[in-house]
């Protein structure tokens, strides 16, 4: 199913999506195909596949740790699309890549598209790839029926926002701050503002990420858009884990707290 129909169908039923992201490779090579099994037996809608990249200017000092060991341990941007290819044999969860440019530039637009269809990716999550220099990729995409998701920050003019949204054939990502990935405690107003002002602005669906870390912020936010995306978080718990099993386990046990308290859980 495309990613659109899939959200529409999401939407009509009024359920709230639950996004995972996985650093590719991370905490070894073992681990991921088990980690996306588990993922999406517990329950996530989406799953982001992050490819290991040595600058990852958007992610905080958890995901950068893991994309280094990651790739100290060999991980590729071709291992990942085998990886993709082995999930999507045993599951419908639909399964994009997060990545940045430089990788994906360095494999070929053309072969990017082909190789990851074939492997049942969903769509691409790029960002320092910004919309005004995606048209040529983005038509790619589409003849391939993948999606290209844009992100939109509080720091996003409305003239932008709109472009965005034009552009969308699927969701938006929402930056929930101005910064990196990261946990946090808390999130300032101005996040809340922002997704207010998304919600005004967009016709598009939107997930929320960057900052959610637990179910009480997953059911606050999940309040003000579409469904969360937690990345993060997920990397703690396979960081602290003692194997592959431990940390599938606990993941799922995350996964099914978050999914409760999206659900209205929490009452």
């Amino acid at each position: 199913m495309h990613l659109q129909s899939y959200l529409k169908t999401k939407k009509e039923r009024g359920e709230k999506i639950l996004s995972i992201y996985l650093t590719a490779g991370y905490k070894s090579p073992d681990y991921t195909l088990p980690l996306l099994h588990a993922i999406a037996e517990a329950g996530a809608d989406l799953i982001e596949l992050g490819i290991p990249f040595s600058d990852p200017l958007a992610d905080g000092a958890v995901i950068q740790a893991a994309s280094h060991e990651a790739l100290l341990a060999g991980a590729s941007l071709s291992s990942a699309i085998e990886t993709a290819r082995a999930f999507s044999s045993a599951h419908t969860t639909q399964l994009l890549l997060m990545g940045y440019v430089n990788p994906f530039m360095k494999f070929g637009w053309d072969r990017l598209v082909s190789a990851t269809s074939d492997a049942g990716v969903s769509g691409f999550i790029i960002p320092d790839l910004p919309p005004e220099e995606c048209q040529d990729l983005q038509a790619k995409l589409k003849a391939a029926g993948q999606s290209l998701i844009y992100l939109a920050t509080p720091h996003s003019t409305d003239e932008r926002i709109r472009l965005m949204d034009e552009r969308s054939d699927s969701f938006i990502y929402a930056v929930s701050v101005a910064g990196v990935t990261g946990t946090r405690s808390e999130l300032p107003a101005a996040s809340y503002d922002f997704l207010r002002r998304l919600r005004q602005q967009t016709n598009h669906p939107f997930l929320v990420g960057f900052g959610v870390s637990n179910a009480e912020t997953a059911k606050t936010l999940g309040r003000l858009s579409d469904g969360v995306i937690i990345g993060s978080a997920i990397i703690k718990i396979v960081a602290a884990s003692t194997s592959v099993d431990d940390a599938c386990k606990k993941v799922r046990q995350f996964i099914l707290e978050i999914k409760r308290a999206l659900a209205g859980g929490l009452d």
